[in-house]
């Protein structure tokens, strides 16, 4: 199921972007008329980060990024001030700060009363998937967390056009990333600039009840546990403790992100029990299958 929607979602992406023109550069800036695409979540993700617009230290002398765009509603036509967003990458060494008072590298803003956000850091660099294979790399990339009333939280990436190892990450050589893989235009010495203009979805919840049903401590397959509980509107997912993603509604009791790439289906058991089918294709495939241990209440709102 994950794998066919994946190939048709793909498909009608690049059938979008060469015949209907949905997607472009015009004047500067990227437009688009569809929703933007999503990305996977972690597993660096910390909520809490401090309200700024500055993620750079004090005395950084080294190459200044400006982030900025504006946020519209799924009509693609209307902004939405005050909304929330957060961004966070690595720092320059390549690793997150995961557990300093500093939050450094990460921050989050409200949109101005014209829907539009601006973000002064540094750009990032490509980093090792996995210390015991330094060969195998992500492209360079800043995560965002965008949230407004009405619309689909959204749990994205950007990309920097020109990366080297844009061609081999499975998040940006799907097609439904094209959008987010973006140029950086030099406005001075040692001075860049990314524009990146958003558009939500429309929100498509389940009820409460389901949420409810959902969230709880499963063991898995493989003999591991996962927790699955409601952040906003979005269903996060954890396991040893570690925050990996953030899924959305898709319907039918399952909840999808990434690019595509990760579904958790669940299941009511006639003992009123709940069973979880867990996918993630990434440069591996991963498929589990797990039971409800106990129920893990959780917060209803983003943190």
């Amino acid at each position: 199921m994950l794998r066919r929607k994946f190939i048709k979602d793909s498909s009608l992406l690049a059938l979008g972007i060469t015949a209907c023109g949905q997607i472009s550069w015009r004047e500067g800036k990227f437009v688009a008329d569809s929703p933007t695409s999503t990305d996977i979540l972690g597993p660096f993700y910390r909520p809490g980060a401090p309200f700024r617009t500055n993620l750079n230290p004090p005395g950084f002398s080294g190459k200044l990024l400006h982030l900025s765009g504006t946020v519209y509603k799924d009509d693609a036509k209307t902004v939405i001030p005050g909304c929330l967003l957060e961004i966070w990458q690595c720092e320059a060494n390549g690793l997150y700060d995961n557990v300093s008072d500093d939050y450094r590298y990460r921050a989050a803003q409200k949109t101005s009363a014209r829907g539009t956000y601006q973000f002064t850091t540094t750009i990032p660099i490509p980093y090792p998937t996995d210390p015991k294979t330094p060969q195998v790399m992500r492209p360079a990339h800043i995560h965002m967390r965008v949230a407004a009333a009405g619309q689909q939280d959204l749990i994205t990436q950007i990309y920097l056009q020109g990366d080297p190892y844009l061609a081999e990450d499975p998040s940006t050589k799907s097609p439904l990333c094209a959008a987010r893989i973006l140029p950086v235009t030099q406005r001075g010495n040692n001075e860049y600039h990314i524009q990146f203009n958003l558009v939500l979805q429309k929100e498509y919840l389940p009820s409460d009840s389901v949420f409810a049903r959902v969230s709880g401590v499963y063991k898995m397959s493989d003999g591991s546990t996962m927790e699955f509980y409601r952040n906003a509107d979005l269903l996060f997912y954890k396991t040893n403790g570690q925050i990996w993603g953030g899924l959305g509604y898709a319907g039918n009791n399952s909840f999808t992100g990434g690019v595509n790439d990760t579904e958790a289906h669940f299941e009511w058991l006639l003992d009123g029990q709940v069973r979880v089918r867990f996918q993630f294709i990434r440069r591996r495939k991963l498929m589990l299958d797990g039971e409800k241990l106990f129920n893990y209440p959780s917060p209803t709102v983003a943190g």
